[in-house]
């Protein structure tokens, strides 16, 4: 699902007041324009937003840190880890290259954990200073819809207060999805959260999962010392990537030493002590395989968190998968109800969320709020980085879309090599009548900072011909984007 359901399209006149029918509800202490259930990026963001056009606002969040998965559990922790694993990796192995002599390095990994928790309190605490700047009230407790209207909020000591909304808002996320027969303990088979709070290196891991989440941390482990074995069900990592990455990436991270089985299917984890054996065959049949490691990432995906919320009693539908169904303007099948971010599908990614609680928060207001869900960018920050926005070829090719493909390595880019970084390469995906740009693939250094440029042109609706003439400053790793533009057109300068 690219975003919310357009076969849900429910007419505002047919909701009395345009939401829930609750008259002229009196702003007491308790009582909300806004309430939003969940403190996450679609969450606080959506409160934020909310507040700042003059909405009475409400956030309710049970963790009792805001920032949800993404700030508490997620990208920012595994980010703190990526670039703490980077360093000491680049230190032991790269900086000599430059003359840099350090002698032997050494990693402490409880001090690279106090680095990330202490990243993550700082955001945490940054986001309750905004709330306070735009006066959004926020309720620590578990939120519930007790009725259209009503939110009910179980604080930690277990008392329960009443809130009165005119709009609610579900913004409750995802959570980790786990393999059938698999228990995860945390401690030698874990999800992403046990993966971010390991006390040691493990001699060696499994992933389970080729995607973003499992490439991310096994390449935060595999930097530090640890044996990487990846499992993978299709038959490419990286799989919603364009297929030319996926390939690439690889190679690459092969490179880096990571080992791969794909089209493999896992069909039992026993622990065995402090180990744990992991049975594996063919996706398609065949003879099974045992793998032992220290640690088991389970890391298959996530799935949307509903747990508690009261759904089922006041009618919000979800579909066969659980997600929270709603129309074009994300409204939940119950008048005043809204929904937002992981917990309706498409894009999992924090950064859509945001995107449609700030388009949400001001529909709420009368304005008119939009996301544009062709151009929502996805980066995986593996070193060197993945970053993608639109269509992949195989997308173009199975939608019978002509277009020309522009693509410039880093090899041949003078920044590059001066910093060393010359794996990768920068495709533009073009419309091969209008040239309008339809998508953009970088494997490289900064790839996802260098994608933002296109992201833009894509916003705009720009042609590879309007980038290719910008002017982009010398040397830079900008350059590239230019030049992949400029091969689009068949003249590319440098390669």
């Amino acid at each position: 699902m690219a975003g919310p359901d357009p076969a849900i399209q429910m007419d505002p006149r047919a909701m009395p007041g345009g939401d829930a029918d609750l008259g002229n509800l009196p702003m007491s202490e308790n009582s909300f324009d806004v309430v939003i259930i969940g403190g996450g990026p679609g969450g606080y963001v959506a409160a934020i937003r909310a507040a700042q056009l003059g909405l009475k606002t409400a956030c309710v969040e049970k963790r009792g840190a805001l920032g949800g998965t993404c700030l508490n559990v997620g990208c920012i922790p595994s980010k703190a880890l990526l670039s703490a694993s980077h360093a000491y990796h680049a230190a032991a192995h790269d900086y000599a290259a430059f003359g840099v002599k350090t002698g032997k390095v050494e990693i402490d990994v409880g001090a690279m954990m106090g680095h990330k928790d202490k990243v993550v309190s700082d955001n945490t605490k940054g986001i309750e200073f905004l709330f306070k700047k735009n006066k959004v009230a926020y309720v620590v407790g578990a939120g519930r819809i007790a009725a259209p209207g009503q939110v009910a909020v179980v604080g930690k000591d277990g008392a329960e207060q009443m809130l009165a909304a005119r709009h609610i808002v579900i913004a409750t996320g995802s959570d980790v999805m786990g393999l059938p027969g698999i228990e995860i303990d945390e401690e030698v088979v874990v999800s992403s959260t046990g993966a971010l709070k390991l006390a040691k290196t493990p001699k060696s891991m499994v992933v389970i999962g080729g995607g973003v989440i499992g490439l991310e941390l096994g390449t935060v482990w595999g930097r530090l010392g640890a044996e990487i074995t990846v499992v993978e069900f299709l038959d490419r990592i990286l799989p919603t990537n364009d297929g030319e990455v996926s390939k690439s990436m690889q190679k690459i991270l092969a490179k880096q030493g990571m080992t791969f089985k794909l089209s493999t299917k896992v069909t039992k984890v026993e622990k065995k002590g402090k180990q744990a054996v992991v049975t594996v065959e063919p996706a398609a049949g065949g003879a099974a395989e045992e793998i032992k490691a220290d640690v088991v990432l389970v890391a298959i995906g996530r799935k949307p968190y509903t747990e508690g919320l009261g759904l089922d009693a006041v009618g919000v539908r979800t579909n066969a998968r659980g997600f929270v169904e709603v129309d074009s303007h994300f409204r939940t099948s119950v008048p005043g109800v809204y929904a937002i971010g992981d917990v309706v599908g498409g894009a999992m990614l924090a950064h859509k969320a945001e995107e449609e609680g700030v388009a949400l928060a001001e529909m709420l207001a009368g304005q008119h709020g939009h996301v544009n869900y062709d151009v929502i960018p996805a980066v995986v920050y593996t070193w060197p980085e993945v970053a993608s926005v639109g269509k992949t070829e195989e997308q173009l090719k199975a939608e019978g879309v002509a277009y020309k493909a522009g693509k410039f390595p880093f090899t041949a880019n003078g920044r590059a090599r001066s910093m060393n970084e010359v794996e990768g390469f920068v495709k533009v995906l073009a419309c091969a009548t209008t040239d309008r740009v339809l998508g953009a693939h970088i494997v490289g250094a900064n790839a996802g900072d260098l994608l933002a440029e296109l992201v833009l042109a894509m916003e705009f609706g720009a042609a590879s011909e309007d980038v290719a003439r910008t002017c982009h400053a010398h040397p830079g790793l900008g350059e590239a984007v230019k030049e992949a533009c400029l091969a689009v057109l068949g003249r590319a300068l440098h390669v």
